[in-house]
Formats: C-alpha cells, structure tokens, sequence
C-alpha cells in the first residue's frame, strides 16, 4: 500500500490559503445631508471597522460567501444588509446613508441598486430648496414648480394641489403637525413659512394617495426632517430681502446635538414695485430650533421649538390700474386715507420621545402645542375715479384719465382678534417581521379659540349710500319715501368662544415580496376621526368618520426599470375652525366632513440618457368630493359658507421629467392638467374657485463649463388663469370669468468661491469657509403682469360693473451672499 502522508501538509496548505482568500469593501457613509460620519461601526460576524473622520472605511472579509454587515451609530438606526459572494481580491465601493427614523433592511446584490419608489413620494434635495431663486424662497417654492400643484401669488407660502384649497395640505416636521395662521388674507402679509430651510435635511411630498398614518385632508403631505448634527457648523445668508443665520453644535460623547436659525425678511422690495404708492413697515422675524438627547440606544428624547413675530403695517397713498382694450382703455384711479396695522405671533413647542424596546418595536410620543395671537386693525378710506384714458402718445397727459364716467368711494373697517391654542398628545409605534410592518397611532386634539370679528364696508357713489344687495329690499323713491336708517354694504359682527376636542387612531400593513422575480408592496390602512365642538352659544355636537386607503406597488423584472403604482381610498376633512364660521361670523357646529373617494394610478420609469440618470414621473387621478363646503378666495383669504352643500370633483394629469440635464445637477420638466368643478344645491357644475387647468414649470440648473463656479438657475411657470371670484353678496353662478394667464420666471447667478468640491489650503483666507458665494436674482424676468383678484368697480353712468385685476409685483433686483463655516 502506498503512503500519502506527504500530500497532508500539502492539503493543509491549499485548504488554509483557500480558506484565507478574502474580497474587500470600501465607501463613506453619511446621514442624510450627505454629511459624512465619523466613527461609525461596520462589522459581521468575525470582525469590523469603524469610519475615519472623513467617514471612510474599509473592510476586509471572506471571499465567495455571503456575509450580513451590520452598520451603527449613536442616534441612527442601524442598517443590517446582505452582501451577495464577491470574487477574491476584488475591492468594491459601497457607500450607505444612515437614517434616524426608518429601518433599513435588505439585499445589496454587487451588480447594480434599485431606487425603493413604490410609494410614490417626491423626494425634494435640500441643497437645490436653497439655491433656487424665488420671491418667496423655501420649500414651498419649489412645490410650485411640481405638477398638480398651483400657486398665483409668490409673495405667499400657500398652494393648492390637485383642485384643493390651501386648508387641504397636511405638514409635518419631525413627525409633528404644523399650523399656520388664520387671519391672514394677503400674500404679502404672511412673511415666513415655518420650515427653516437652513435646517432641512429631508423633503418628501406626495400630491395624493397618501397612507393611512398621515392625517384627514383632502389634498396633500408635505413631510420635512430637519437633521442632527455631527459636527460644529454655521451659515448665514443675506440679502435686500432679509437674512438667516443658524449654528449647530454636538456634544464630545455624541448624545447632545442641537441647531438653531433666526430669519428676518422685509417685503418692500416686492411691495413698494407695485401700482399702489404706499408707506410700508413689514418686519417679520422668527427663531426656531430643534435639540436632540440620545438616554442610551434604545431611548431618544427631542425638542422642537420655534417663536414667529410678524408686523405688518400699511399704508397706502394712490394707486392707478390701466385695464380694458385697446380700442377701448380704462383706468381706475384711487387716492387712500387711513392705514392697516397688523400683528401675527405664534408660539410652537413639541417633546418628542423615542424608545426601540426590540429591534422589531419601536415606540414614540409627541406632545405639541400651538399658540396663535392675532389682530388685524384697519380703516381704510379709497376715493376712487373710473374713466377713459389718454392715448395721445406724443402728449403730455398720455395714460391719464380724461373723462370720469364713474366716482365714488368705499371705507373698510376691521377690528379683529383671534386667539388660538392648540394642544396635541400622540403615540405612535412601529411593528417589523422580515417583511411585514404595522404602523399604528392614537392622538388626541384639544383646540381652544377666542374670535372677535368687527368688519363694515361702505360704498358711496355721487353721494349715494348704497345699501346691502338683499332681495327683500325695495326702493321706489322718489314716488315713496324712504326713511329707513343707512346700513352698510357689508357688516359683520361676532365673538366666538369654541371648542373642539378630537381623538383620531390609524393602524397600517405593509408587505413586500417577490412574485416570479418581480417586486410586490402592498400597504393597507384605516383611520377614525372623532370629534366635538363645543362653546359660548353653541349647541355641542359630536361626530366621527372612519375612512380606508391603500396603496399597491408592481417592480417587473424588466430590463427597463419600471414601477406601476395604484393607490387611492376614502379620504374626509373634518372641520376645522375656519371651515365652521359662516359669511356672517357665526359658528355652525354641525357642519360635516368633506369626503373624497380619491384614485391614482402611477408610473417611474428610470432610465440613463447620454450616460446620465433621469426619470420620468406620470400619475393620472381622478376625486369624487360629496358635502363639500363651498368657499371662495379673496387673495390667500378663504371664506367658507359653513354649510355642506355641493359636490365636486377633479381629476387630471401629472408629468415630470427629473434628471441632470446638465452633468452634476438637478432639473426637472414638469406639465400637469386639471380640471375640477362643483355643483351647488343642484344648480349645475361651474368652475371651483382653484380651477387651473393647464400648467408648465422648469426648474433648471447650469453652469459655465469653462468657470464652473459661475452659476446659473432659473425656476419658470406658466399656468392658465384662475376663476376671477366675484363681489360680495353676488351669486358665483353669475360672475364665471377668469383672470389672465400667470406666467412668471425666476432666474439667479451665483459665483462660488467656495464648496466642498472647491475648498483652499491653509492659510488662505477662504479656508475658513466650507461654502461661500454671491449671488444676483432677477424676480420676474420677463416683467409679466400676473393678477390675484379683482375688484369689482361699478360705472354710476351705465351702471356696468367693471371687474379691475389687482396686479401683483413687476420685476425686481435682489442682491444675494451665501456661506456656511
């Protein structure tokens, strides 16, 4: 028999270099900022590594085998992932995000990552919210550039998506409901919205369909994160319009972490460029921040808080509009008396507490609280002449009025308060099993509002009171005498103290799975609203509504990276306040719900055009709205009848084209139609007040090839014209008109001296600076006269009633300087 025993050692050597063959991974990891991490653990069972400060790692492990890799850090959750076998020797770039709020458990398979877009969510970067130019510059201004959202008025925060009013949209910050005042009924009265964009580090918006664990609106979710820091920074941004500044800071252990913003914005640049000569002292001023303690890795507890104090005084001088054809000019001309002196503070704190108590259970609990002090104080005398104007161009009176063919005059007169006090206590939590997760929540709502409304409007034409346009109202003078006392055209007088106490409760299932290598995401859900309203003259009543959603997601394993979507359900809006006081000032409790029964059906498809990544984003939907509460819009103001007698619906389309157009940067294409009407008390549909059927918007991003830090962004839209709104009293059926088409272009130049792709050696003066730059914008570039309202101006003569746009802001300069530390 031979012996072997000499091959042993041979064996043993094959076997052990087998054995120690190993593959390689490497990449950063960064939190959702795209902030790199420090010191953040990646290991698997038989070792590990942690980031460099530059949060760079590199791990060595077996080769030809799978391996679960586990990444952690202190106040994220952790990331458990599989990485499919990889050849010895080979090294292979991986580079992950870590998230606070959402658990992140999957497959990395080496040839290639698909983008998880099953729930149709837009996701909005924080840096391009910053960059882009706008009269209103934040989140909401780029929302404006999305399809199926429309807005007409850029000195306001406030749109309208999808045929909804600007009460239909639900925002969220950190998982906590935001407000905004009630008052307010000019764009150019509003100031600041409450997301901080200097604070942002996520945006995600979804225009409809959305998932049982959002709230009860009709419309929209807007959901921010503001992020936590990892390490020391500051900014700070100023311009003609104002500033910001903020700092954030975290703690040596890495458990305390902090940041904090102030902002100041003064709208005269805007105001003063108008048709009305005024004397204007806006200031508008807000701080806000958002504080972090990390207890240990199962507890969290965080703070949100933030203070606005909002002025706005008015006082308008003359103003002259030239309307009409040109065959046949007008102009109105108004010389004013009196002022307006407005003042909006509002007062907002929430403690958010988090507790992992498994790696399948996560709890929370918010605790919030709104407070809103109001007053809107005015009297305002406007004497105004309508007549023919002077279109002798080589005169010297061209653009005058000649000829008067009417006069009168109109005092409006407010004293109005309001104080409101909103208390919220909720608890949610979150269930996973491999691929099963539950969503649940409860929350109660105790609102607490003290309204006083004093409002009167006189109209004077030639000497002549005119009285309130009743149909029980007879004049057959001068056959008959009439000596009954004046009233006003308008008069509104009301003191509310109300009530309202809410408990609603949702629980949602999310499932994802494979069918013959194709992705399926299943999300069901349901939530119930209760609530009571209850006060001063008022007769308590209590109500409740359950309603349904879902939302079913289809990956084909196609070449071509494709998702079909189709979500939808039952969706109600219980009132809220404003929804509850009539045209008279009083409080109707037994107003309803408005129910939608919603549906959309979605399509992404990603693809790669001259080796850069684009997608194209399409959603067809369709609304059927019962007990809809009819409104109407005067500016940003929305007056409601308090009465649940109308039907609606909407329904259109959604397209945007989403990619680097240019190498390196974000733009987006986007064209939505729409069309949504309502029939009220039988009388046939006519067009909702927010019926904007056609719109086109580019958001765009470029740069000098040959001098890269020079800078160029536009933000362009074009929507056709609103329903022009009708008088006071007047039956909308009658006044079906529209206003021009809005078409307005935003364009900003920035040269940057310097970023993160361009920073400078020590010892230069810019190495201080992790960004630095200045900018110039051009608002309203192409000078568009875009109209909000009309007021309505009756010819004594012809007894016409003339309908004059109110005109909002020409173009305007505005110098800007950017830098963060």
């Amino acid at each position: 028999m031979r012996n072997f025993s000499f091959l042993l050692p041979l064996f043993l050597f094959i076997s052990t270099y087998i054995n120690a063959q190993e593959a390689t991974i490497e990449g950063i990891i960064l939190d959702e900022n795209d902030v790199p991490v420090p010191g953040a653990n990646i290991s698997y069972t038989n070792g590990g590594t942690q980031t460099n400060e530059n949060g760079y790692y590199e791990l060595n492990f077996p080769a030809n085998q799978e391996v679960v890799l586990t990444i952690t850090y202190v106040g994220f959750k952790k990331i458990e992932t599989t990485i499919s076998p990889i050849t010895a020797n080979k090294k292979v770039e991986l580079n992950f995000v870590l998230k606070t709020d959402v658990e992140q458990i999957g497959t990395v398979t080496i040839t290639g990552n698909r983008n998880n877009r099953v729930e149709g969510i837009t996701t909005i970067s924080p840096e391009t919210i910053r960059k882009i130019p706008g009269a209103n510059a934040g989140v909401e201004n780029l929302l404006k550039t999305l399809p199926g959202v429309t807005s007409n008025n850029e000195l306001s925060s406030q749109y309208a998506v999808r045929g909804g009013n600007y009460d239909e949209n639900l925002v969220y910050v950190n998982e906590i409901q935001v407000y905004r005042p009630f008052l307010i009924r000019s764009g150019q009265q509003e100031g600041l919205s409450f997301v901080n964009t200097d604070m942002v580090r996520n945006v995600e918006f979804s225009a409809g369909g959305f998932q049982a664990k959002y709230g009860d609106k009709l419309s929209s979710v807007l959901d921010i994160t503001y992020r936590r820091p990892v390490d020391f920074g500051a900014s700070l941004d100023l311009s003609l319009l104002g500033g910001s500044a903020s700092i954030e800071n975290v703690s040596e252990n890495g458990k305390f972490s902090g940041i904090a913003g102030i902002r100041y914005r003064d709208n005269s640049l805007f105001v003063n460029a108008k048709e009305t000569e005024t004397n204007f002292r806006p200031r508008f001023a807000d701080a806000q921040t958002y504080l972090t303690y990390q207890f240990s890795e199962k507890f969290e507890l965080s703070f949100l808080g933030n203070i606005a104090i909002n002025q706005y005084d008015y006082e308008p001088l003359t103003r002259q509009t030239n309307f009409g054809t040109i065959s046949d000019p007008m102009a109105l001309l108004i010389f004013y008396e009196g002022q307006e002196q407005d003042q909006y503070e509002t007062y907002f704190g929430a403690f958010k507490a988090t507790y992992e108590v498994s790696d399948n259970y996560t709890t929370k609990l918010i605790a919030s609280a709104y407070n809103t002090q109001e007053q809107e104080y005015f009297d305002i005398l406007a004497q105004y002449r309508l007549g023919e104007v002077n279109t002798d161009i080589g005169g010297e009176n061209v653009g005058e009025v000649e000829f008067s063919e009417g006069v009168g005059s109109q005092l409006t007169h407010a004293r109005n308060d309001l104080d409101a006090l909103i208390f919220n206590l909720q608890h949610l939590g979150t269930i996973t099993e491999e691929d099963h997760k539950i969503d649940y929540g409860i929350k109660y709502t105790h609102e607490d509002i003290r309204d006083r409304v004093r409002e009167y409007e006189i109209i004077d034409s030639a000497g002549f009171s005119i009285r309130p346009p009743f149909d029980d109202f007879q004049n057959n003078q001068p056959y008959e005498p009439y000596d009954a006392q004046i009233a006003p055209y308008n008069n509104i007088r009301a003191f509310n103290e109300t009530q309202i106490n809410r408990f609603q409760a949702f629980a949602q299932w999310s499932y994802k799975t494979e069918i013959d290598s194709a992705e399926i995401y299943i999300n069901a859900g349901a939530r119930t609203h209760v609530w009571n309203i209850s006060g001063e003259n008022i007769e308590s009543n209590t109500q409740q509504v359950t309603s349904v959603r879902g939302q079913l997601a289809w990956k084909p394993n196609w070449e071509k990276d494709m998702i079909f979507r189709l979500s939808g359900g039952l969706y109600y809006q219980p009132p809220f306040y404003r929804a509850l006081r009539d045209s008279t000032g009083a409080v109707r409790p037994e107003v309803k719900a408005q129910k939608s029964t919603h549906i959309v059906l979605g399509n992404d498809y990603s693809f790669k055009l001259g080796g850069r990544p684009f997608t194209l984003v399409s959603e067809a939907y369709y609304k059927s709205i019962t007990d809809v509460n009819p409104y109407t819009i005067e500016n940003v103001r929305i007056r409601y009848r308090a009465r649940n007698n109308a039907e609606a619906y909407a329904y259109g389309l959604d397209l945007r084209l989403n990619g680097e157009f240019v190498p390196g940067t974000e733009s987006w294409v986007s064209f939505g139609y729409m069309k949504t009407e309502e029939n009220i008390d039988d009388r046939g549909y006519i067009a909702r007040p927010t019926d904007q059927r056609l719109k086109f918007a580019v958001l765009f991003q470029d740069y000098v090839p040959a001098i890269p830090a020079l800078k160029f962004y536009l933000n362009m839209v074009y929507n056709t014209g609103l329903p022009g709104g009708s008088p006071s009293y007047a039956d909308p059926y009658d006044y079906q008109t529209r206003l021009r088409d809005y078409r307005r272009a935003d364009a900003g130049f920035s040269y940057v001296f310097a970023d993160r792709n361009n920073q400078h050696p020590e010892g230069h003066w810019l190495n201080r600076f992790k960004e630095l730059s200045i900018g110039f914008e051009i608002f309203n570039l192409f000078d568009n006269q875009n109209a909000i309202t009309n007021t309505f101006v009756r010819d004594v003569y012809s007894q016409n009633l003339y309908s004059v746009p109110n005109y909002l802001s020409p173009r305007v300069f505005n110098l800007k300087l950017s830098m963060k530390f």
